[in-house]
């Protein structure tokens, strides 16, 4: 089943005709608007940049070692306050 989001993009493309009655979807996800962030290519160079310091963290050289060597693991809400900067102030 497609989430709401999805739903209402098709909604959206057919001029409002749309396949399924909303009643019947359970929503997943969330639909909004971004600001503006710059050209794309500006945005796919810090999506590529986080993408190879994850690999380095697990010591992967390309997309299959990735695969293998990456490992999820679940962390607390105290853990997760901890690993952000904190007790600082941030420059404009």
């Amino acid at each position: 089943s497609a989430g709401f989001g999805a739903v209402m993009a098709r909604k959206q493309r057919e001029n409002g005709k749309e396949e399924a009655d909303l009643s019947e979807v359970v929503p997943e996800g969330v639909e909004g608007t971004l600001l503006y962030r710059g050209n794309v290519s500006e945005v796919i160079h810090q999506l590529i940049g986080g993408l190879r310091s994850g690999m380095s963290y697990c010591g992967a050289h390309n997309l299959a070692e990735l695969w293998q060597k990456a490992e999820f693991v679940k962390m607390s809400g105290a853990g997760l306050r901890e690993s952000h900067a904190h007790d600082i102030e941030m420059m404009k």
